[in-house]
Order: structure tokens, then C-alpha cells, then sequence
């Protein structure tokens, strides 16, 4: 008979439902079924190195939230998902969510993301964290991740608006009732 340590078997839970929410993310509905979304998952080293990144964030734009985000997950995160969107517009001769007349006006400022690729970015982050929750997995969604692992281009140079989950198992969620 093998014994099973908690810890192990905590990691391996928490890794568990952080591909879950990928799937989850995946399969949830997008504008014209049109995929823009990228995704990954973080472990070991990898967060090290995005909460250090988060952490000289911090620092050059004076930032206390970035500090804090950048200590919380560099001490308790056990994975760190991120989801994130290309800017691309979908092509619609009649629309104007964006604040332009119509997908061709938009394209000449491809810097502005199109209304339907925030909006798949947020269904997509809903039903990740709806897993995390079914999972009773500590998570909280940060933009700080975000622009750190924009910087660090973890999901490519083109995806440009990114958010990050970092995940854990413990008696409370680490990622609430922070210092300020």
C-alpha cells in the first residue's frame, strides 16, 4: 500500500482543475465561434519568475498592488493560469459595440480591442473560475498577472489583454484578505 502525502496530493488537485479550466475556458461560446482566446498554465519556476516580474513592476511604477499581488503568488500559488485575447475584429459590416462604426472602421486602429473579443475573454474567465470554485480551489483573478505575463509575452506578443488565476488548496484562501 502507497502513502499518499497531502501535499503531493494537494499539487496534483490543484493542477488537476487548473486544466479543467482551460477546457472550461475552451469550449465556453465565443462571438461567430471565432477563437482568439490563448491560454497556459503555470507551475514552479515559471510563477517564480512571473511574480519577480511582477514584483519590478512594482517597483519602477511605484505600485503597492503589484507589490502585494507579486508576494502573494510568489508565496502561494501553487499554479497560475492565464487566459488571454487577441485584439482581432470579427468582420461585422453592422455592430459599433467597439465605439466605431463597423469592423472595418475598428481595423484601422488595431491597437482597440473589439468589443466581442473582451466580452469572449470575460465568458471564458467565468467559466474557469466556476470550475475552480466546483474544484473548492483557492483562486482569485488578478490583472496584475496579467500585465506581468504581457510583458514576459508567455502567450505570445500578440495577445494583448491577459488575466491570471493563481490557484491553491490550503485552510484559506491566501488570495483574499491581503495587506493592502
Amino acid at each position: 500500500m502507497a502513502i499518499i502525502n497531502e501535499n503531493e496530493l494537494r499539487q496534483d488537485a490543484v493542477l488537476n482543475v487548473a486544466k479543467r479550466m482551460i477546457i472550461a475556458a475552451r469550449t465556453a461560446p465565443k462571438a461567430r465561434g471565432v477563437n482568439t482566446l490563448s491560454m497556459s498554465i503555470l507551475t514552479g519556476s515559471d510563477i517564480q519568475a512571473l511574480a519577480k516580474t511582477m514584483e519590478q513592476i512594482g517597483k519602477k511604477e511605484d505600485n503597492p498592488i503589484f507589490l502585494r499581488d507579486a508576494d502573494n503568488v510568489m508565496h502561494a500559488a501553487r499554479v497560475v493560469v492565464l487566459m488571454g485575447t487577441r485584439i482581432r475584429s470579427l468582420g461585422l459590416k453592422t455592430c459599433g459595440l467597439c465605439g466605431f462604426s463597423d469592423c472595418e472602421a475598428k481595423d484601422q486602429e488595431p491597437e482597440i480591442p473589439c468589443a466581442f473579443n473582451t466580452g469572449d475573454l470575460g465568458i471564458a474567465i467565468g467559466s474557469a473560475a466556476a470550475v475552480a470554485m466546483d474544484g473548492r480551489i483557492d483562486n482569485r483573478i488578478m490583472y496584475t498577472i496579467g500585465v506581468a505575463a504581457q510583458q514576459m509575452a508567455i502567450l505570445g506578443k500578440d495577445v494583448k489583454i491577459i488575466y491570471g488565476f493563481p490557484l491553491s488548496a490550503s485552510s484559506k484562501n491566501p488570495f483574499f484578505d491581503r495587506k493592502k
